[in-house]
């Protein structure tokens, strides 16, 4: 499954997860605070800012601190650039793979994507903020504000939105490509153990609809999980500030940074009640699938041969498909009750938790979107597994086949070569 596309895949993701963390904590610990000296955007007229003397108003520190970050964020691409393609580089020479320059190149794209989607959600949540607050001034103060400046922030968010959007579009079709190579790989290797194989049951299966299944559900997951944890690393920062503005819970009282309390909780008892509530589901669609391929294959011996596919036996099989499924339907009835339950409740858990602020009148209208958007954000992350449970009972299903699929596979090979040594 892997092996096929990703060149020593253990390794390889193990090197990735390592080589990110120490990406990440070695911008925070030096890499920023040397743009100033390496960054290549003076070329191109962006500089850093010379400091501000203390007397600086306003206006100056707002000026500074917009061409500050704008400098900081020239750099950080120049420094993504490098940490990539010392990663990819290193990857595409040693791995050796066939498949490796698709496999390594397109993971990482795939990775910088996910990373600058999530980066789009901060400017959105930025936005916000100051969207609403101009929207409040306006309300509290008719005519205090201009036409133009509504129009002006607006266009604002259109650039972004436009940008999103390209880079959304662009994403999935090379997305698509990506997976359909994953897909060739392994139906590849699989096709030329055919001969071991074609006795399995199901094996047409596996070949033909298990890899592309497999492989398009892996990068799903796979990005969402990649999302879920740079959205954390992005939000929590946010929501941990923006968490000021909360002093206290209702019916609890004061908690420190209680926004970030309440999401982590929140998530953690949605997780456990969600995977309680599934945990037979992975089982149930695996022997789903076995029953379904049993009736597929008899209906398939009969089309060549007459005295296969007699009511009677299509009736045993269909039954067992039938006894499977109402098994799988009664199952998944409680767990949608308690699925769609939680997240359906946990859309005014931010209300609920902000009732004694917004009472107080703590924040502004602006700063109130901010921490919704931010909490849900950061909750969303945290729900990761409540999000994508029913995938990943189809995953594990998937997975199982071809894991069987495999090791017979593996078994024949080790049995043909003690034949063979035998035979010598």
């Amino acid at each position: 499954m892997f092996q096929s596309f990703f060149p020593k895949p253990k390794l390889f993701f193990i090197s990735f997860a390592l080589w990110a963390i120490a990406c990440v904590l070695g911008w925070y610990l030096i890499a920023q605070d040397l743009g100033a000296s390496l960054s290549l955007g003076s070329l191109f007229g962006i500089n850093f800012p010379e400091a501000l003397t203390e007397s600086a108003d306003a206006a100056a520190q707002a000026v500074f601190a917009s061409a500050q970050n704008t400098a900081l964020d020239v750099w950080l691409y120049q420094y993504m650039i490098l940490c990539y393609g010392l990663f990819v580089g290193a990857w595409t020479i040693y791995g050796g793979q066939k498949w490796a320059k698709w496999s390594v190149s397109g993971f990482a794209l795939i990775v910088f994507i996910t990373w600058f989607q999530v980066q789009v959600s901060v400017m959105l949540n930025e936005w916000y903020g100051s969207f609403y607050d101009l929207i409040q001034k306006a309300l509290g103060d008719p005519n205090s504000i201009l036409l133009a400046d509504y129009y002006a922030e607006l266009s604002t968010v259109a650039v972004i939105i436009l940008v999103a959007i390209t880079v959304s579009v662009l994403s999935n079709f090379f997305i698509s490509h990506y997976v359909f190579r994953w897909r060739t790989a392994m139906t590849s290797y699989y096709s030329s153990k055919w001969d071991k194989v074609r006795h399995i049951e199901g094996a047409s299966q596996r070949i033909q609809e298990d890899t592309m299944r497999f492989a398009s559900i892996v990068e799903g997951l796979g990005v969402s999980l990649l999302r879920s944890v740079m959205t954390l690393i992005a939000f929590l920062p946010i929501l941990w500030g923006l968490s000021g503005y909360v002093k206290e819970l209702p019916l609890i009282g004061e908690v420190p940074q209680a926004l970030v309390f309440t999401a982590i909780m929140w998530s953690v008892f949605g997780t456990l009640l969600l995977t309680l509530a599934g945990i037979k589901l992975p089982g149930l669609e695996f022997k789903n699938q076995r029953v379904e391929a049993a009736y597929r294959k008899e209906l398939v011996y009969g089309e060549d041969h007459a005295d296969r596919a007699d009511p009677i036996t299509l009736n045993e099989l269909f039954d067992n498909v039938r006894k499977n499924y109402f098994r799988l339907y009664a199952n998944y009835l409680y767990f949608n009750i308690v699925r769609y339950g939680y997240l359906n409740v946990g859309q005014f858990v931010p209300l609920i938790v902000l009732a004694p602020s917004i009472i107080a009148g703590a924040f502004t209208l602006g700063v109130m979107q901010r921490v919704m958007n931010a909490f849900n954000q950061v909750e969303n992350s945290f729900q990761y597994l409540i999000n994508s449970w029913t995938t990943i009972v189809e995953l594990l299903s998937i997975y199982k086949r071809l894991k069987a699929f495999e090791m017979a596979i593996n078994e024949n090979e080790a049995k043909l070569d003690l034949d063979s040594s035998s035979t010598h």
